[in-house]
């Protein structure tokens, strides 16, 4: 991580100097200021680069004066839109701008306004350390020019104390992002589920109560759903249960609030195998378990008083002699049992057992669960919403209140009978897929919601924000930690130091249709990912067609082709 350091505004000897400004901060004080300092340069620069502030621009002056090294201007756009995020957004421009400096001072005096909600110099700090990390582990022969220098930044304010102060809570934040960065960077060759579990244990320095349940003791609990995942593979399974246990004092009637995350640490499809194209991708199929791990880092690491246990079901799914055959039957920790149709449909199998033994032990004010789940909900929403299920229409407004607040943003997408419907079964209670491609994701949902017993839920499907192909203001490429933030600033802002009680679901509102796409089956959509051997259009049968003779005789089946196997 960055050095980070706050300080009262002074020339840097040497380096780089970073200066934010807003569109109204081109003609005043602040710039006035500088200009003086650098003899004139900073305006002359300003007016030649035609630098006018807005948010998201920047610009690089090099050798300005006053022996600094290079001067890098970054817009926050119109002062009365200026938000943390936009300060972060700041700070992730600046290091991306700064190259190869090995030091940097930002002015943060552009943020200095200490109105409720006004952005913190520290959030401009945390921008910067946010975008500077880097995974880099298994880079040998990066020459060394190639590397990044920065190594610390100093953002001069008026009050350091209280930058500092903000930058504590921010600074364990940052921590909990970087580890779950880390776990969903790492090759799946190194962090299988016993490795994964091993890590975990790490957090117990924080203070976090860890236990690690084997593949003899999630079979002795009954886990038959989750370790039909994993029974194809030669890496065993682990659940992981972490508590932190913050608040003051014990409350009667008080309940934990819980989290629980997929992962999959390589997910083949088993049986039913993916396609080679982009299956390396599938090392992040377990993104939803390491948001749980990262955020029960930054929840210990700012001393959050809320009492919270976070659960995450790690397995491999892979094809074997042993693994699970589309058309099995599994028994689920609840007792409900569940026709297995598409192994690939695997992550919902693994949170099916994890969810109930948390409602069961724990009894939680509620629960939230985060997945790679569906690709359906990339067709959906793209790759700017995570898909966004819930049965209480209150932590549904949380969840997406606080996504805003820092740029982690989420969809609320519908539950109904409809829906459940496709997911019962001839010979179980239920199937893991429901008829079709249509409603992928939301089936997927009804599935999950059928094991968590009347308890106020909330599923994320992070599948199309878990991962970034390209680099963002505050994430460079890779891993994005998609949730840890957006769950802390939850847990902050409605459950900290206060009392959860047992507290029936506020219903979710569920309406009919009286306009919609049923029936239509374009074969352009459908197609979209569908396996070879599913239709695209369904046959309509012979009674149906429009009586205009007699029907066609049936063509006698094609033989396929085979080829003779070669001696």
């Amino acid at each position: 991580m960055l050095d980070i350091a706050f300080a009262k505004p002074t020339l840097p000897e040497s380096g780089a100097l970073v200066l934010p400004l807003a569109e109204e901060d081109l003609g005043g004080g602040l710039v006035a200021e500088w200009d003086r300092l650098l003899g004139g340069h900073l305006a002359r620069g300003i007016s030649a680069a035609e630098f006018k502030g807005r948010k998201g621009s920047s610009t690089t002056l090099y050798a300005p004066g006053g022996g600094l090294s290079r001067l890098v201007l970054v817009g926050l756009g119109k002062r009365e839109a200026l938000d943390a995020t936009a300060a972060e957004a700041a700070g992730g421009a600046a290091v991306t701008a700064l190259g190869k400096e090995g030091i940097a001072a930002i002015d943060a005096r552009a943020l200095s306004a200490r109105a409720p909600g006004a952005p913190s110099p520290a959030d401009i700090a945390l921008g910067a350390v946010l975008r500077a990390w880097r995974f880099d582990r298994y880079r040998t022969t990066e020459k060394a020019e190639d590397k990044p220098r920065l190594s610390a930044v100093k953002v001069l304010c008026d009050d350091p104390g209280a930058a500092k102060a903000d930058w504590a809570s921010r600074r364990a934040v940052a921590e909990g992002v970087f580890l779950t960065r880390e776990l969903v960077s790492e090759p799946a060759n190194i962090l299988n589920p016993p490795e994964f579990a091993d890590r975990l244990r790490r957090l117990e320095k924080l203070g976090v109560e860890v236990e690690v349940f084997g593949q003899k003791d999630l079979e002795k609990l009954g886990f038959g759903s989750m370790l039909c995942v994993s029974q194809g593979s030669a890496q065993p399974p682990r659940m992981v249960v972490m508590r932190w246990n913050g608040s003051d004092q014990k409350k009667k009637g008080s309940k934990p609030i819980a989290f629980i995350g997929k992962g999959v640490t390589f997910d083949t499809g088993g049986i039913s195998i993916k396609p080679a194209g982009g299956m390396e991708d599938m090392k992040w199929d377990m993104a939803g378990a390491g948001v749980v791990s990262g955020l029960m880092a930054a929840l210990a690491g700012r001393k959050a008083k809320v009492d919270v246990v976070g659960l995450v079901g790690l397995v491999e799914n892979m094809p074997s002699g042993t693994a699970t055959r589309p058309g099995d039957v599994v028994t689920s920790y609840s007792g409900q049992t569940i026709e297995v149709i598409n192994t690939d449909a695997e992550g919902r199998l693994v949170l099916a057992d994890v969810l109930s033994y948390c409602r069961k032990r724990f009894d939680p004010a509620f629960m939230v669960n985060l997945a790679t789940l569906t690709g359906a909900i990339i067709v959906a929403l793209g790759n700017e919403h995570a898909g966004l299920f819930s049965n209480d229409d209150g932590l549904a407004q949380r969840i997406q209140d606080a996504g805003k607040a820092v740029g982690e943003l989420a969809w609320r997408m519908p539950l109904g009978d409809a829906y459940d419907r496709q997911i019962r079964s001839d010979i179980a209670d239920m199937k893991n897929v429901g008829g079709g491609r249509a409603g992928g994701s939301i089936t997927a949902a009804q599935f999950i919601q059928r094991f968590v017993d009347g308890c106020p839920w909330a599923h994320l499907d992070i599948a199309g924000v878990a991962w970034s192909g390209k680099d963002q203001p505050t994430v460079p490429k890779g891993a994005t930690a998609w949730g840890v933030r957006l769950l802390d600033r939850m847990v902050a802002e409605h459950h900290e130091g206060r009392a959860l009680a047992a507290l029936a679901p506020e219903p979710a509102e569920e309406a009919t249709a009286l306009v919609s796409g049923a029936g239509s089956t374009s074969p352009a959509v459908l197609s979209e990912g569908t396996p070879a051997s599913e239709p695209l259009v369904p046959t309509p049968d012979a009674a149906t067609r429009p009586a205009e003779g007699p029907a066609p005789a049936p063509r006698a089946p094609r033989r396929p082709a085979t080829r003779r196997p070669r001696r």
